[in-house]
């Protein structure tokens, strides 16, 4: 039998309606499992079981086996991974206007940042992910950042002259180039061999993050400067949401966003029980003034967002302090 005729057979059948085969989608995570960023694609694989029984075949790939996130991030634009979580940071290569997201002192709580990105600026985000490839379906807080090292830092002048392990990310690194140290920029997966090795002497990272990457064991201060909210999103390969039937895609969205919100909530919930574990295994919480910080970097948010190719920057820092 030809090639032709068994094609041709197979669009029949196709077209007869058979019930839809599993789609396989692989979902990556950059910790391990039990961790938020884990249990986050474990509820969205169960959420989608309910609503899409036998539909999808997820597999979670935990602990940053598949690279960083920029490598997350290609494989995604690629097709080879079907969705991932990403900090906006690591987007800003193809969304530079997600940049403002990540500037310091921009968002007083967990709050501010939903009501923010409920809003217009929430919306046009989406779009511009969108057209680089990424389906961005929800928003999620992974939580405040901090400084780690193996002594305090209490004022901006502790950090000059330092060697620190940044985001991949133009701001970080102009951010504490700023402040006189130097900014390595490298994936999360490095971060800990770059602190144990000396490469680096010291990073920002969620409290939750400290813990889940075993940080404290080579930086084991932590002063609680909050500098920067973490904000990240729940993004697929739009590619492969279009290629979906109306009601999959609605099923995948509805998931994602349910997921999120349980995110958030234990993401939260997490921060301050992962700090005391970690004081538990020896490492030391640092309370700090704001007030030095905050003037060090009081002109940085606008000259940066200034700096950026959009020209909806300045407007998205006015979106912020409007949803104060």
């Amino acid at each position: 039998m030809s090639r032709l005729v068994l094609a041709a057979l197979a669009l029949c059948l196709f077209a007869a309606g058979p019930v839809a085969a599993q789609d396989p989608i692989t979902l990556t995570s950059q910790y391990g499992p039990g961790k938020p960023q884990t249990l986050f694609w474990e509820h969205f694989a169960q959420r989608l079981e309910e609503e899409r029984p036998g539909r999808f075949a997820p597999r979670i790939v935990v602990g940053g086996a598949l690279g960083g996130e920029k490598e997350e991030a290609e494989g995604v634009r690629l097709g080879s991974i079907t969705g991932a979580l990403s900090t906006v940071a690591n987007l800003t290569t193809w969304v530079p206007l997600g940049a403002v997201l990540d500037l310091p002192f921009q968002f007083e709580d967990a709050d501010h940042i939903k009501r923010t990105l409920d809003g217009p600026l929430g919306a046009v985000l989406k779009e511009e992910y969108r057209a680089q490839g990424f389906e961005v379906p929800a928003f999620i807080i992974f939580g405040a950042r901090h400084l780690l090292g193996d002594a305090p830092f209490t004022a901006p002048a502790d950090v000059e002259g330092v060697t620190m392990r940044v985001l991949e990310s133009d701001l970080h690194v102009s951010l504490w180039r700023s402040l006189g140290a130097t900014p390595t920029a490298l994936p999360i997966t490095e971060a800990y061999g770059a602190l144990s090795n000396g490469v680096v002497g010291a990073m920002d990272m969620t409290k939750s993050g400290f813990e889940a990457l075993k940080l404290y064991e080579v930086s084991p201060v932590l002063s609680e400067t909050a500098h920067i909210w973490a904000i990240g999103v729940v993004y697929f390969d739009a590619a492969w949401l279009d290629g979906l039937s109306d009601d999959d895609r609605a099923a995948v969205e509805e998931a994602a966003i349910e997921a999120a919100d349980y995110f958030n909530r234990i993401a939260a919930e997490e921060q301050d029980a992962a700090m005391m574990r970690t004081v538990e295994k020896g490492a030391t919480l640092v309370a700090v003034d704001q007030a030095p910080w905050r003037a060090a970097l009081g002109d940085f948010a606008a000259d940066y967002a200034a700096t950026l190719d959009d020209p909806l920057a300045i407007e998205a820092l006015a979106a912020i302090e409007n949803a104060r």
